[in-house]
């Protein structure tokens, strides 16, 4: 579902009057990579090489540069850009630039995301110099009970156990949320909190775009008539 709402951004996103104007996509959907977090949190390299075979896959299909929307995955994102020749777009680079744009005051960032994306530290030092919020360990069980519910299917209890750590990311201070796991945007699908977030999986949408157009896309879209598009890869891992 996180790579599905990738790409419906990245269509909504561009501005295009037919379907050539629109971006190029090549996608690998591989969900039987192992579970990032896990293996983080145990210590193992177990994604690695899955998710090598991905990105040499589309670089032989043709792809010219490389997004992964998963934030857990970039743990391996170093590694990964040397071992194959695509640059890879960085999703917390994505998220910066979406705060800078979203919030050009100094804000309080609470970052939700797996444990294996916090233990990783992909984010640290990339959003500025407000220290962020960190969620206590109720709130941190609501955003494990929300992504484990969007990939049961179960979107009732994704949206209440979401809701509930952004609630509580609020009361501990944070102006804004970071919704750094790509199944977030999904748990909250059309709820209001998502104006109090940074859509991590948006964010990558509109710097993808940019990669491929040279152009930034607003939420509404921008002129029509897209310039020549580079081809766009959305692995999901």
């Amino acid at each position: 579902m996180a790579t599905v709402d990738f790409m419906a951004k990245v269509i909504a996103l561009t501005p295009a009057n037919r379907d050539q104007d629109h971006v190029p996509l090549l996608t690998y959907q591989m969900p039987q990579i192992p579970d990032r977090s896990t293996a983080i949190l145990g210590g193992t390299d177990e994604p690695f090489e899955p998710m090598l075979l991905a990105l040499r896959r589309l670089a032989q299909g043709g792809a010219q540069f490389a997004v992964i929307p998963c934030n857990t995955a970039h743990h391996w994102y170093e590694r990964l850009a040397r071992a194959q020749p695509m640059p890879i777009l960085h999703i917390a680079e994505a998220v910066r630039l979406e705060l800078e744009r979203r919030t050009p005051q100094p804000v309080r960032p609470a970052i939700l995301a797996t444990r294996g994306t916090l233990l990783s530290g992909i984010y640290n030092g990339r959003l500025g110099a407000a220290e962020p919020v960190i969620l206590d360990e109720p709130a941190q069980r609501q955003v494990d009970l929300a992504i484990h519910s969007v990939k049961a299917s179960d979107q009732a209890t994704a949206l209440a156990a979401a809701r509930e750590a952004g609630r509580r990311a609020l009361m501990l201070g944070a102006d804004v949320l970071i919704l750094a796991c790509t199944e977030l945007p999904v748990a909250l699908a059309g709820d209001p909190l998502l104006a109090s977030c940074i859509d991590s999986t948006l964010a990558l949408a509109r710097l993808c775009i940019l990669e491929s157009t040279g152009d930034l896309p607003t939420d509404s879209g921008a002129a029509p008539g897209m310039a020549e598009s580079r081809c766009a890869v959305a692995e999901s891992t």
